[in-house]
């Protein structure tokens, strides 16, 4: 094979899905493709559009009829316009980027996916909703075949007939249920639910005085142990009812609700958030973020995006901390004084993943007296002690509303600001630049918007400031050493292997928070300010792509890395050793940290200068 088509074949080796053929295979196709090179600005459609066109470098964009932005690809991926047409008629392409593409022939194209079953299955049509489907975790028929005491709630309310309307609702408020069972002893009279009470007392003007019993369904519908989620979602769809006791050999042994059947799915993230609020207990939540592994595995192999894991994860991990907050409230009375729970670091920027430690402080208002501070405090512990039993391990370094410094009234903040921005140290930057990635999880906002305002007017201008935040942003190379050969460790407990979040992702987020600082920028999120940076012309469009693309390259990796730590019954960590990856997502994680570097050069050259 001459040195030109051996190029070609070589890349088609790492290109998906030709990484999939025989090397002879490829081989024998190569001849056949052509090279074309095109400038930016060119655009592809038509229905009749048929070859296969591979990005040999270059970047491009498929549109919609209506101009949306519906993917972006770059080097390496293949598209063919006929086929996506069947799916999104007026579907085109762009090329946002000079670009040098191969260019398959129709007929030969066409010869290999009749040929090869998992190439075609690559292009087909159905191929979109069958990723789609996965994305929204529809549940299979074992999930539906599974037995209703599975999901059913063991813990009944019950009431006696004669107990008064407004006892009942007071219990049910208490116990934050939606029914409760009208009861002799162990015999079965009726239910009552949340809609008995607005439709037959409170709308009927009966006396709250009443009997329960003048309002409660007699004689309700009931369902045995033995019974399916999916038969119980049959019966409760055709009786339109949202409430079934659950019973066998002739007692009540649960109770199962609309709410309960779409928990069954606990996939779906949805239902899983809601799930948390209606713990009432640690334990109670400790039970759902015991599943996160699990499911966290479900998801990366679904080929659910990093950005929408992590926005999951970080929704749960929010939802855990309000919970807690609210179970403190409920047993210690409302707070004395208004008060925000700040979230720092990953979960402030929205973009948690397993395995992350706790980042958190308390934001108080100003009014707070010495006499009131015991309150917070006592908060402060039960929530980073809850949150530890959750999985959400303590802070190494004390960044935690337990910590005196990161439990303080808005003046107290505003004059660790102050210190921090007037006389910075490399050594304190280096342990509160997380801070800067603060966002309210729970409480008045508005304290933390007075906060991050503060911050933002202080750090303007400040070129001593960002000249030694840069030295944090510079201090993390990306493992990539001389003919970009991965650097690894080389003795210890992770040798031969590479801290991804450590190396890589964590010097993306470092130089978009330095060049956001800088430029007034509020959004926390990595890549909301990436995208804001090109907005305002702070960032070429092209680099903020770029490094979005390889923070989304890193994120997948590390996932994927994850996933097979939880297969293997490993402990979940940020270590990965680069030869148990394909040679595909090795060439892009290579081409990642090689963006990673360009950045931080820039980085250096805009910043250092501030030291004089």
């Amino acid at each position: 094979m001459n040195p030109e088509l051996k190029a070609i074949s070589d890349f088609l080796c790492e290109c998906i899905p030709f990484d999939e053929l025989p090397i002879d295979e490829i081989e024998a196709i190569v001849g056949s493709i052509e090279i074309a090179y095109y400038r930016k600005g060119h655009v592809f459609e038509g229905e009749d559009d048929a070859d296969l066109r591979i990005i040999r470098s270059g970047a491009a964009e498929l549109r919609g009829d209506k101009d949306q932005l519906i993917d972006r690809m770059g080097e390496g991926v293949s598209f063919n316009l006929k086929g996506l047409h069947q799916e999104d008629p007026g579907i085109k392409s762009v090329l946002i980027e000079d670009s040098l593409l191969y260019i398959f022939p129709e007929e030969e194209y066409q010869k290999l996916r009749k040929k090869r079953r998992g190439f075609d299955r690559f292009f087909h049509s159905q191929r979109g909703r069958r990723v789609r489907r996965a994305a929204r975790h529809e549940p299979d028929a074992n999930d539906m075949m599974r037995q209703i005491k599975d999901v059913m709630t063991e813990e009944v309310i019950a009431v006696a007939p004669e107990l008064s309307i407004q006892s009942t609702a007071i219990l049910m408020t208490s116990c934050r249920v939606s029914s409760v069972l009208v009861m002799d002893k162990d015999r079965l009279l009726g239910i009552v639910t949340d809609r008995d009470l607005r439709a037959r007392a409170v709308a009927e003007g009966v006396g709250f005085d009443q009997h329960v019993s003048t309002i409660m369904t007699p004689d309700p519908h009931t369902i045995d142990t033995g019974s399916t989620i999916f038969d119980a979602t049959l019966f409760m769809t055709r009786s339109k009812i949202h409430h079934i006791p659950v019973v066998h050999g002739g007692k009540v042994r649960g109770i199962v609700t609309s709410s309960d059947l779409m928990l069954a799915r606990q996939d779906d993230p949805v239902f899983l958030v809601q799930h948390v609020g209606r713990q009432t207990s640690v334990d109670g939540l400790k039970s759902i973020t015991d599943l996160l592994p699990n499911l966290l595995l479900q998801w990366v192999h679904a080929g659910m995006r990093s950005n929408q894991i992590s926005h999951i994860l970080t929704a749960i991990s929010d939802a855990v901390t309000v919970r807690l907050i609210e179970l403190f409230i409920e047993a210690n009375g409302e707070p004395p004084v208004p008060f925000c729970w700040l979230g720092f670091g990953s979960q402030g920027r929205g973009e948690q993943l397993l395995g992350g430690d706790q980042d958190n402080g308390l934001l108080i208002a100003d009014e707070l007296r010495d006499d009131q501070k015991s309150w917070f405090e006592t908060l402060a512990t039960s929530v980073c002690d809850g949150l530890n039993a959750c999985g959400y391990v303590y802070c190494p370094g004390e960044i935690m509303a337990t910590t005196e410094q990161w439990r303080q009234p808005l003046h107290g903040w505003r004059k660790t600001v102050d210190s921090w921005t007037q006389s910075p140290t490399q050594d304190a930057l280096m342990r509160v630049s997380i801070f800067f990635d603060l966002r309210s999880i729970y409480g008045d906002a508005s304290l933390c918007d007075e906060l991050q305002k503060h911050m933002l007017d202080k750090v303007a201008g400040n070129s001593i400031f960002f000249a030694m935040l840069a030295e944090n942003v510079l201090d993390s190379q990306p493992p990539l050493g001389i003919f970009r050969r991965f650097v690894v460790d080389r003795n210890g407990e992770h040798r031969d292997e590479l801290n991804i979040k450590k190396s890589g992702l964590m010097s993306i987020v470092d130089i978009a928070r330095i060049h956001s600082l800088s430029h007034g920028i509020k959004a926390i999120n990595t890549n909301e300010r990436l995208q804001a940076l090109a907005e305002c012309k702070a960032m070429s469009i092209r680099d903020s792509r770029n490094l979005q693309d390889a923070y989304a390259v890193i994120t997948q990796t590390r996932l994927a890395a994850q996933g097979r730590q939880i297969s293997n019954g490993q402990d979940v960590s940020n270590w990965l050793n680069p030869d148990d990856l394909s040679k595909l997502v090795r060439k892009q994680l290579r081409d990642s940290f090689r963006i990673v570097m360009d950045a931080q050069t820039s980085v250096r050259n805009t910043y250092r200068a501030g030291l004089g």
